[in-house]
This record gives C-alpha cells, structure tokens and sequence, in this order.
C-alpha cells in the first residue's frame, strides 16, 4: 500500500494500493474493449444520470471532501470547500455541455460533382482517455479529467499525484456508487515507470496532462501515434498595477492571488510589475498584509497559508530566495522557513532579472515586486520568458487595460482581478512552454470527441 501523509506534520492519514502493470494493463484492455464494442456504449441519458447522482452524493459529503483536500493537500479549509463546490458545479457543467456537442451540416451543390448529396456530420467520443493529474487541486483536477471523458462517453483510466490519491480514488467510488460500471472508470496508483508504459501505449486516445512542463512535454514527445492530448503547465504569471490602479482593490486581490494555498497554483501571482510612483506605498501595505496571513496545518479553520506539499519544495524556496537575497533582491517580509514543512509568506522588492525566481515558477508563496517607469517596460518584463498562460493588470483607464490585452502574451488577461481568476466553463490553456490544448470542461469535452460526417446520395 502507499501511504499519505498530512504535508504538515507528515502523519499518516490514509493509504491507496500500488497497482503493478498487470492491472493497469487490464483496465486499459478493458477501457479499449468498451470503446470498441459500440452495443456496450452507454447512452447520453445514463451518462448524464450519473453524473447528476454523483454529484448530489459530493454534496452530501461535501465537508468530509473538503477536510480530505486540506488533510492529503495542505490547502487550507476555506479554499478546500471552495473546491469541492466548484468540483460539484464541474460535473453540472459537464452534464449541461453534453447538449452542446452537436456536429454541422457541410454545404453541398457548390459544384456539379457535389448535386443531390446532403452532408452533415455528428460528434463521437475519441476513444479511451489516459489522465494524469497534479497535486494542488485533488478533487477538482480529477472533475476536469474524469467528467468531460464520462460525459462525452469516454472510458478513462486516471493516475492522480502520488502525494494527493484519496480524493481522486474517493471520486471514482463515488461515480461507480452512482452507478456507472466500473471498467468506464478507474484510478489508479503506479510506479513512474508504469506510469510512462500507461500513457504512451497506443490504446490511449487521448491524453489529459496536468503537472510541469519538463514532465508534460517528454510525455508528449512518447506518445503513440495518433494519440491526442492536452497539456496544463504553469505560468510565472505577471500582474501589471498601472499608476492609475485602485490599491484598496489591487493589494488585497493579489494576496489571494499570490499566497492563495501557499503560491502552488500555475497562475499565481509571482511577477507584479508596479509603476513607480506608487511602488513605495504598495509594497508598503502588500507586504504588510503578506506577513500577517496565519501559517499552519490546513485542517484548522483559521489558517490561511499552509503547509508546502514536501519538505524539499521547502528547501528549494528558501534556496531561491535566498539567491535573490544575495544578488541584491529586498526582502520586505518572510524570507524565511518556518519550519521543515512551511514557508513564510515572502514578498521580495526587484530581484535581479536573471535570479530563478525571476526566471521560473516559484511554486511557493513568494512573490516578486519589480518597479518600472512605463507600460512598455512592464509589458516587456513580462513577455521576457518563454512561458504564456494567465496575466492581469490593475487599472482605473481603459487604454492600459487595453494595451495590455493585446500585448501581454498571454491566454487570458484579468483586468483589476489576479492572474489566478478562473470559472470552470472558461477556456484555460498554457501557450508556449505553459501548454498545449485547451482546458475548461466544455473546450476538454470538444477534444475529447471528434467529428465523424455521412454524405447521401439522393438520387
């Protein structure tokens, strides 16, 4: 068995089987085999009956849900119940979508060749889904993999992050509970290198990705022929506070944003690029209310930053940090580990531009103020990197919000909300080294169907 352990203390709350390749194996054989025999499809109607009972059974455990992702995940209460809602409303949505997968009619009669015949085509499902998941979001990830491949009528076989397995095995309990058969859906807990032999074996259609992006892209670049995929990497997210922006707004939003479940979400806050002459004032108050959040074990109410999910992403922060430090960074607050699980919330003022935690995403509750004179500077600071994923600006006038729409490389830009806005029908998609594909459960529930066309000949 493989143990979890709260990332706080590193006490044991639970345990998940280590499966070995045989099977893996036959779930994926048993995924393809469903797939193939189209008489065991499960109709629309049943997918979408399912996927409502399985919901109304997440909200009557929704506390004992939330609790699990503060006790496996170290995100604090108050954020685990937000995404256990949010999971809740993710299979509403998926349920809702399945109305919206429609195919088209294609014109005929545009030549003589093409007379008497009326095209139009359907949307089927790709075939067996292989999901990987990350740790952060352990319930609502595995919502965003799992239900738009149900949904549209997909088997999936899921791998969640080993250190965050029970909410995603409790979920597909759940869904088995709420009676959908059980080869349609399994989890799965296995070494890395099954992990590799299971997402690149070419009974795979489609292959769902969230992690990092040197871990994404290899697998993509194993994938069996003719295997889809998406991918969800991070994003070193800039933020641009324009002089015009309303602090009262501005400073309390990009706390959330950036020290929300201790900075490890891919569009937190990391780069705020402030305008000078308000940046005194800012990092005044930001870093203020940065070092007055609560650090501590996630399952008590009142913490509002916890635990990192591994002693060594501890280490490695602190070793980022304090390369800033020594090239000459500020440190306005934090800087410091707290102990061998958490982090101080630390805010650093114009760490040089080629420090690491310029350059990569931190992972942690560390943000980066930079002073810059004008909106080209900022914009430039901010598309310096190879990443492109969600971007945001605070302004009170419309032409820097403006500006920075069309020139922030970016998949989406907040104008006076952070970076790490999202809703779970939107469009959520890393650009460059950040992703492939597009996320957000009805745009995944479109890539994993695919259009199939019947022309008649009305003679």
């Amino acid at each position: 068995m493989h143990e979890v352990v709260n990332p706080y203390d590193l006490s044991a709350i639970g345990s998940v089987p280590i499966h070995d390749w045989n099977i893996v194996d036959g779930y994926l054989a048993k995924a393809d085999a469903l797939y193939r025999d189209r008489s065991q499809w499960l109709p629309a109607h049943e997918r979408a009956d399912i996927l409502k009972r399985a919901a109304a059974i997440m909200e009557e455990r929704k506390d004992h849900l939330a609790f699990q992702i503060a006790n496996e995940g170290g995100k604090p209460l108050i954020d685990a119940r937000v995404e256990v809602a949010r999971a809740i409303n993710g299979m509403e949505i998926a349920v809702h979508e399945m109305a919206a997968l429609v195919g088209r009619e294609i014109p005929m009669g545009l030549t003589p060749a093409a007379d008497n015949r009326l095209a139009f085509t359907t949307r089927e499902p790709i075939g067996p889904v292989v999901a990987v998941s990350a740790f952060n979001h352990p319930l609502n990830l595995i919502v965003h993999q799992v239900a738009p491949a149900i949904a549209t009528g997909c088997p999936v076989v899921v791998k969640p992050a080993g250190d965050t397995p029970l909410s995603c095995f409790e979920f597909v309990e759940i869904l088995h509970e709420a009676g959908l058969p059980p080869d349609w859906c399994r989890a799965t807990n296995v070494s890395r290198e099954d992990a590799e032999k299971l997402v690149t074996d070419a009974r795979a259609a489609f292959f769902t990705f969230i992690g990092s992006a040197a871990v994404g892209w290899m697998l993509r670049s194993k994938l069996a022929p003719g295997t889809r995929c998406a991918l969800e990497h991070g994003g070193v997210a800039p933020v641009i506070v324009d002089a015009s922006a309303d602090l009262d707004l501005a400073i309390p939003s990009m706390i959330k944003g950036g020290f929300y479940h201790s900075g490890q979400v891919c569009v937190s806050v990391q780069r705020a690029f402030v305008h000078s002459s308000i940046i005194s004032d800012f990092a005044e108050v930001f870093s203020a209310k940065a070092a007055a959040l609560k650090v501590g074990n996630a399952i008590e109410e009142d913490v509002e930053a916890g635990p990192l999910i591994r002693p060594r992403e501890v280490d490695r922060v602190a070793e980022w940090v304090q390369e800033a430090r020594d090239a000459g960074g500020q440190i306005l607050t934090g800087g410091e580990k707290l102990s061998d699980t958490t982090y101080a919330p630390t805010v650093i003022l114009n760490p040089p531009a080629d420090v690491t935690i310029s350059q990569k995403e931190v992972f942690g509750p560390a943000v980066c103020l930079y002073s810059c004179d004008n909106m080209d500077q900022a914009i430039a600071q901010a598309n310096s990197l190879d990443v492109s994923f969600q971007a945001a600006i605070f302004t009170r006038d419309l032409a820097p919000a403006m500006k920075a729409y069309r020139e922030v490389n970016a998949s989406a830009v907040m104008v006076n909300d952070h970076s790490a806005f999202r809703v779970d029908w939107m469009p959520f998609a890393g650009q460059k080294v950040s992703g492939h594909g597009v996320g957000g459960i009805p745009f995944t529930m479109h890539e994993m169907t695919q259009e199939k066309m019947v022309v008649f000949n009305v003679v």
